[in-house]
């Protein structure tokens, strides 16, 4: 698989025009802070919401209401906004094998999506899958938990494993920040971190010029 990288002055908007020419109807969304630019530009551009599904690569185990969710980050910024179908990780109950069984029901014997959102954290780390942990070797479960986080908040986490992230037609990394430009260049490389375990159809690595200097 190749890593096609594209050095951006706007990683958001950079994003979007790679969501307005895939079009599509599957969605894994990334958490953290980096993809809230990009969530905010989706809000306000006419689509046929209505026949989109939008899944979560990771959650962090905190009710729906607290300020490390990711399904508040991408609710406040996205999802209350249009009319897409939201299959959402529920961090109250931070139970992986309820969302397994989530997308097992929707996509019987292998998960395919569209388009998959992934961050990129200065360690390696992907979705809630942190270098050194053993979630990361996890071939046949499509979601579990993650009893100790890698990074901060250093919470539990729920999130996809893999061969499920991997399960997509175009994947893109948002990369942003100098704290980045390590492990942007080890995920370019395909050295042994997280991230670079992840092989979708596509593969589209955004980063913004503070990350990719290097």
């Amino acid at each position: 698989m190749e890593r096609e990288l594209r050095v951006v002055d706007d990683v958001a908007e950079a994003g979007l025009d790679l969501f307005l020419a895939a079009r599509p109807r599957t969605i894994v969304l990334s958490g953290g802070s980096t993809p809230k630019a990009l969530y905010e530009r989706l809000a306000d551009i006419e689509y046929p919401w209505r026949e989109v599904e939008c899944f979560f690569g990771d959650e962090r185990c905190v009710p729906r209401t607290h300020e490390h969710s990711n399904l508040r980050m991408a609710t406040e910024a996205f999802l209350m906004k249009v009319r897409a179908r939201v299959y959402a990780i529920d961090g109250s109950m931070c139970d992986a094998a309820d969302y397994e069984r989530v997308l097992r029901r929707r996509f019987d014997d292998e998960p395919r999506f569209d388009l998959a959102w992934y961050g990129l954290g200065p360690d390696g780390h992907t979705a809630s899958l942190f270098p050194g942990r053993s979630e990361v070797e996890a071939t046949e479960r499509w979601a579990v938990r993650v009893p100790e986080a890698g990074q901060p908040p250093w919470v539990p986490r729920v999130t996809m494993t893999v061969p499920v992230l991997s399960g997509a037609s175009m994947g893109v990394f948002l990369v942003e920040g100098r704290d980045k430009r390590e492990a942007l260049a080890k995920l370019m490389e395909g050295e042994d971190i997280p991230a670079a375990r992840v092989a979708p159809d596509r593969l589209v690595v955004l980063a913004d010029r503070d990350a990719a200097a290097e």
